[in-house]
């Protein structure tokens, strides 16, 4: 997904308080099996990252495996087509541009593992990439709410809103002075809880944001959106968003 001035990824919640990542994924104990859609400048910074982290790292792009060639030769990710990038994963993560989410395959998810993650990353910008779609506009839907919808499947939004080249190079360890915060919204508690554990294991303080009708407060144009905030500033910053849509956010 491509990084533009208006597209900086990053954002948390005004309630909630992020967990502990002892639900799994401390590394180590246990090896996750990740399907990535999108090969763009999050999904990249998430494959090299995951894949140090010791994960099974499964990508796809919508130009088919074979570009994908210089990327698994680097992290050891494995490339593959869209309809297999779900096959067995207890995460998948979508990372594509808002408009295409709608064109993906039917039964994306059919072949997942039981009890899937599904971590949609998204943004939509009707001006400048995704045009308009009406169920976000006049429908009132949250981005991830539409997501989900399309894919049939409840989603886990992050990552939205924090740079890519962030994502990959400044995650730290827990305490460490200025560790960035991300904000973690969805329905499915079980699905979260995944979620945010694995934010943790990256190297962020997971703010847990509420449900997926929050997740306006992270979306683009909002106070904590590309802030790199911390912990300790993030609910703040959720507490001043609203949800009305900006001009240079409607189509």
């Amino acid at each position: 997904m491509r990084i533009s001035r208006n597209d900086p990824r990053g954002r948390a919640r005004w309630t909630g308080r992020r967990q502990a990542a002892h639900h799994g994924f401390q590394r180590g104990e246990h090896q996750v099996k990740i399907g990535i859609i999108g090969a763009g400048n999050i999904g990249g910074a998430l494959v090299r990252r995951l894949t140090a982290l010791g994960h099974d790292v499964s990508v796809a792009n919508s130009r088919g495996p074979e570009t994908l060639a210089d990327l698994a030769a680097e992290t050891g990710a494995k490339p593959v087509l869209f309809t297999e990038a779900a096959r067995g994963a207890e995460v998948v993560v979508v990372t594509i541009p808002q408009a295409k989410v709608a064109g993906l395959p039917e039964g994306l998810l059919d072949e997942a593992a039981e009890g899937v993650a599904v971590i949609d990353t998204g943004n939509y910008y009707p001006r400048e990439r995704d045009g308009r779609i009406d169920e976000i506009e006049d429908g009132g839907l949250t981005e991830s709410r539409w997501v989900a919808n399309q894919l049939g499947h409840t989603v886990v939004k992050v990552f939205n809103g924090i740079y890519a080249q962030h994502l990959q190079d400044k995650g730290v360890p827990a305490g460490t002075e200025g560790r960035i915060a991300l904000p973690v919204a969805g329905d499915d508690a079980a699905a979260k809880a995944k979620v945010l554990a694995l934010v943790e294991e990256l190297g962020f303080d997971a703010y847990d944001a509420g449900g997926l009708d929050e997740s306006w407060r992270q979306q683009p144009n909002t106070p904590s959106y590309g802030a790199d905030a911390s912990l300790e500033t993030l609910p703040k910053l959720l507490a001043e968003a609203s949800p009305k849509r900006t001009p240079e956010f409607t189509a």
